[in-house]
């Protein structure tokens, strides 16, 4: 059939073509470009997506949980208190002040935030254009020194992180600090920060810091001291006002500059502000008014809790040093031994005028610097002064950076007319600060320092607690504990476990003993007078502190059972099996004296030393309570007796001076060989104290210097102090020999009259009104009493007794001499 004309022809099989290709190619071709693209995006993403995710899992999984800063206490200090509860020390790594949001100025916040994270109050812990900023800075100049870490990221930082710069370490702190964004407000974020961040000298915290460097609280300081602080954690020890002032002072303009185009201040005010010089008023650390007692308290808590726990969880430790009582042994110690001093008169401490200068060892009067001036003085202390200036009538000197000035009547004592035959500049001089003036500077007396020592320890009877402890002159230039750690020989005082034992072998203070020539396997004692009072008591023969008595004594019962009699006591001295031991030719420490004495006013029970009554956390809560610790050592009747003797010591024995406390008191002196040591030892009912004096070198103290004469001066200064208010205490002996004559003068009463008292004076009536029955208070709690272990007394060591000495033993001076006699006192 022809085609039409109105319809072309067309090749045959072209429609058929026409319509594969127009919807096949064209989608074919799509599908090609699209879809490879699609997926590489795609599977870029996901491996991204996945790095990240690894990424963030690797570097958080040893992360802290942002849950723990919710419970989290920054390292802070420990605080000791005394039994008044007055605040006597502390222990800290970080000196840190925890305060509240609102206790940091309004002013010290704007500076900080000026000048360290200005989006700190818009951000989510991460600065993202600040880190885009300090990355483009760092390429351009090929380092790393433009910083973009905020406020969140710092504190981060400083909790849980290092201050390492890598990848992974930054990723980390971003990833905390975002965490830490979430979970707690902006001004919680502030007083973490605010309390965590290092500024320089060991303080941490911006308290810390201004009360260290403005001696103010941080809520009270002003623009030029908030924009200082602001500029530490920049760099604490490089902007340091201390180290380096000038660098200091052009940060803190830095600081006022931010704050200026800030529009937080004005332009007058930072004008005003940058002219202002630093303003700093450091705040001199108080001297510790217990630095030994501090000492030995820190020893005996990182023995149990550990070196950590001790300086940085922040424990409240209740110890049993009496404040009052430690000032006053720290006042009775210098004075006694600057008495000494004086006694012995003008040598210096390496001989007649030889005094230390430091222009001979190369220092220069300008530059030097005591230990003693770390410390905050006061008037009336003993510190070190550096001659700076002598006329004749003069000496001008310096403690630090306050002068003090000396008049002829501050050394008349040295014997010296004019002050330039005294010192030169340059030397430095011991003196006693007054509290008078001469103009701008501080009047002072002229004292000596030879190198003289001296400890006390003094301890409550009942309960062990030590109440005070002098551990040397001055602990700026020595730490070293002589009440604790110092075993030095005991002279006379080691008498009473001499006469214990006796007492108890069954000696009678009224028993006689011949005070003669002995001689004993050649040895030969003898008393200091080198005479003889042939037959006395023995109360007499121990108040007099007579020589050869103790040494026929110690024979008679045996030398070891002496020497387990003064281990019974507490002494953990080895003691070698030989007569001089009678007389005190044994070292033995201060504190092992003084718990030994105690046993006698506490009825035969030994208590033992405590320095510490109670250790409590943060919280409050009770960490260890120590209770006293207490052992039978002898009956009570055998302590009694001993009583007796040791009260015949201070009543009309070589402790007599000890009779002017008109009070219940005992003890005994010592003295070793060539005055080398001084002791005294003696208790009230209530409280037992001891007093060592001697040089660390074993130098003789001099002629005539007992433990008399050098020692008890000291105690009685204390005792008389510590005594104050307990009038009416008595001896545990003389509380029922004092019922037993009340109730022996009693007279028999008439029917139906009433009873009488029979009395030196005047007949007193008594009522015989019987009292009623006395109820129990349900409030209060019965006393424990503390558990006595009962006496045991150890196997006697068969050991022969010698009584000479080898040639090497060093003996008390009781083997020749008796230094103690009243009239050398």
């Amino acid at each position: 059939m022809a085609a039409t004309p109105t319809q072309p022809v067309e090749p045959r099989g072209s429609d058929r073509n026409l319509r594969l290709a127009k919807p096949q190619v064209p989608v074919r071709r799509r599908r090609k470009l699209a879809g490879p693209f699609a997926l590489a995006v795609l599977l870029v993403l996901a491996v991204i997506t996945g790095s990240l995710a690894g990424l963030t899992l690797v570097y958080s999984v040893d992360l802290p949980q942002i849950d723990d800063l919710e419970h989290y206490r920054p390292s802070t200090t420990t605080d000791l208190y005394d039994r008044k509860g007055h605040i006597i020390g502390s222990f800290a790594l970080e000196r840190r002040e925890v305060v509240n949001y609102n206790d940091f100025a309004p002013v010290l916040r704007q500076a900080v935030i000026s000048i360290e994270d200005k989006t700190f109050e818009s951000h989510w812990g991460v600065n993202v254009l600040r880190i885009a900023g300090a990355l483009w800075y760092d390429l351009r100049n090929r380092g790393r020194a433009q910083g973009a870490s905020t406020l969140t990221i710092q504190l981060a930082r400083n909790l849980f992180l290092s201050s390492e710069r890598t990848a992974a370490r930054k990723l980390q702190e971003a990833y905390l600090s975002i965490q830490i964004e979430r979970s707690f407000t902006k001004q919680q974020i502030f007083t973490l920060y605010g309390n965590q961040i290092y500024l320089g000298h060991g303080m941490y915290g911006f308290e810390a810091a201004s009360q260290f460097y403005f001696s103010k609280h941080a809520k009270d300081v002003n623009l030029t001291e908030a924009a200082l602080l602001a500029g530490l954690p920049k760099g604490p020890v490089a902007y340091s006002p201390l180290l380096n002032p000038d660098k200091c002072l052009r940060r803190r303009n830095l600081v006022l500059g931010e704050m200026e185009s800030d529009g937080l201040i004005s332009h007058l005010a930072a004008e005003q502000a940058r002219r202002a010089p630093l303003g700093l008023h450091i705040a001199q650390p108080e001297q510790s008014v217990a630095p030994w007692f501090q000492e030995e308290v820190r020893r005996e808590l990182e023995k149990r809790f550990g070196s950590e726990q001790v300086h940085e969880a922040g424990l409240r430790v209740d110890t049993t040093l009496d404040m009052d009582l430690e000032q006053t042994a720290n006042r009775a110690v210098a004075d006694g031994l600057a008495t000494y001093e004086r006694r012995r008169g003008w040598v210096g401490p390496n001989g007649p005028g030889k005094l230390e200068n430091v222009l001979t060892s190369g220092q220069t009067i300008e530059e030097y610097k005591h230990p003693d001036w770390a410390m905050a003085t006061r008037p009336g202390d003993y510190v070190h002064a550096l001659v700076t200036r002598v006329l004749p009538l003069e000496i001008h000197a310096r403690v630090g950076a306050d002068e003090v000035v000396l008049l002829p009547e501050d050394w008349k004592w040295t014997g010296q007319r004019y002050g330039d035959a005294l010192v030169t500049p340059g030397d430095i001089i011991w003196v006693h600060l007054g509290d008078q003036m001469e103009g701008s500077a501080r009047r002072a007396t002229l004292e000596q320092d030879s190198g003289a020592q001296g400890a006390l320890l003094a301890m409550d009877n009942t309960t062990g607690d030590v109440l005070a402890m002098v551990g040397g002159r001055d602990y700026a230039l020595s730490v070293f504990n002589r009440s604790t750690q110092a075993q030095r020989q005991t002279g006379s005082s080691f008498k009473p476990y001499v006469y214990t034992t006796a007492i108890e072998e069954g000696a009678k203070p009224t028993d006689t003993i011949v005070d003669g020539p002995v001689s004993f396997n050649g040895w030969a004692p003898h008393n200091y007078e080198n005479d003889y009072k042939g037959t006395m008591t023995l109360t007499n023969a121990f108040a007099e502190s007579r020589n050869i008595p103790a040494v026929k004594l110690a024979a008679r019962v045996g030398i070891h059972k002496v020497i387990d009699m003064a281990h019974r006591f507490g002494i953990t001295t080895s003691i070698p099996a030989y007569l001089p031991i009678a007389l005190g030719a044994v070292e033995i420490t201060l504190q092992e004296q003084v718990a030994a004495y105690a046993v006698f006013p506490n009825d035969g029970i030994r208590v033992k030393p405590r320095l510490v009554r109670k250790v409590s956390n943060a919280d409050g809560i009770t960490l260890w309570e120590d209770t006293p610790t207490v052992d039978q050592v002898i009956d009570q009747q055998t302590a009694r007796t001993m009583m007796g003797l040791l009260r015949a010591v201070t009543q009309h024995g070589t402790g007599a001076a000890a009779a002017q406390l008109n009070h219940p008191v005992g003890g005994k002196t010592g003295t070793t060989s060539d005055y080398t040591d001084a002791w005294f030892l003696g208790f009230s009912p209530s409280i037992t104290c001891g007093v060592w004096v001697g040089y660390d070198s074993n130098q003789s103290l001099g002629e005539k210097e007992t433990g008399a004469r050098a020692a008890l001066p000291i105690w009685l200064t204390w005792m008389r102090a510590a005594i104050v208010g307990k009038d009416d205490e008595q001896f545990l002996g003389d509380e029922q020999e004092s019922q037993m004559l009340k109730a022996a003068a009693e007279v028999p009463a008439k029917p139906g009259e009433p009873r009488t008292v029979a009395s030196p004076g005047k007949p007193v009536k008594a009522t015989t009104a019987t009292k009623p029955p006395v109820t129990p208070d349900p409030a209060k709690k019965p006393i424990a009493k503390p558990v006595v272990k009962p006496m045991v007394k150890p196997a006697l060591s068969p050991q022969p007794v010698t009584g000479k000495p080898p040639a090497t033993f060093k003996l008390a001076p009781g083997a020749g001499k008796n230094p103690e006699k009243p009239g050398n006192q």
